[in-house]
């Protein structure tokens, strides 16, 4: 194996980690699209005001889904049921939680058609930024080898037949991006 191979498998494998961790943050982005079925995840960006800081509501709690369309979460210490009554409220979720002493049940509403629709363009949103990501990494990875074959370490064949591989690997990044996408938007939709 010559030494522009070797240098382009560690760049292969830069780039590869780069787009899977684009295709990982638009899966998290996705979980916390409300889809009318209750999950922990829709939780996760709670913040909660505790002991004079703002902290993850994991921290403060416990979050389980005992019910299709209800989120449980049972706070540790008493005195922080009110601020993550209030972080839940104010997260801008929609959500309208009911509080029981250290036990706060958040019931999940069914979406209306229009919300649903606002629900798929923001997940279309949310898909087109990772996208534009993906399409970033490929430039850099291109670029790259631009700069490899200028300073002579690939040949101008090698570099034309690394390009084809890291477009293949865009290609495949953006394919499962859609995919990902269509379920998310036929979960959204269904009734």
């Amino acid at each position: 194996m010559s030494d522009g191979a070797s240098s382009f498998d560690t760049l292969k494998a830069d780039l590869r980690h780069r787009m899977d961790t684009a295709v990982e943050v638009l899966r998290k982005d996705f979980a916390g699209l409300r889809t009318g079925r209750a999950s922990t995840s829709l939780l996760d960006s709670v913040m909660v005001e505790a002991y004079g800081q703002a902290m993850p509501l994991a921290q403060v709690a416990t979050v389980s889904v005992p019910e299709p369309r209800m989120i449980s979460v049972q706070v540790w210490d008493r005195g922080m049921a009110k601020a993550v009554d209030k972080a839940i409220r104010d997260a801008g979720l929609g959500l309208n939680p009911a509080s029981d002493g250290q036990l706060i049940r958040v019931p999940i509403p069914p979406l209306n058609e229009e919300r649903r629709t606002e629900l798929t363009k923001v997940a279309g949103k949310y898909a087109e930024q990772t996208r534009v990501a993906v399409r970033n990494v490929r430039r850099d990875g291109m670029d790259q080898l631009k700069k490899m074959e200028k300073d002579s370490a690939i040949s101008q064949d090698e570099h034309k037949k690394f390009g084809a591989e890291v477009q293949a690997l865009t290609d495949e990044t953006i394919r499962r991006l859609d995919e990902a996408l269509a379920h998310k938007e036929q979960e959204i939709m269904q009734v």
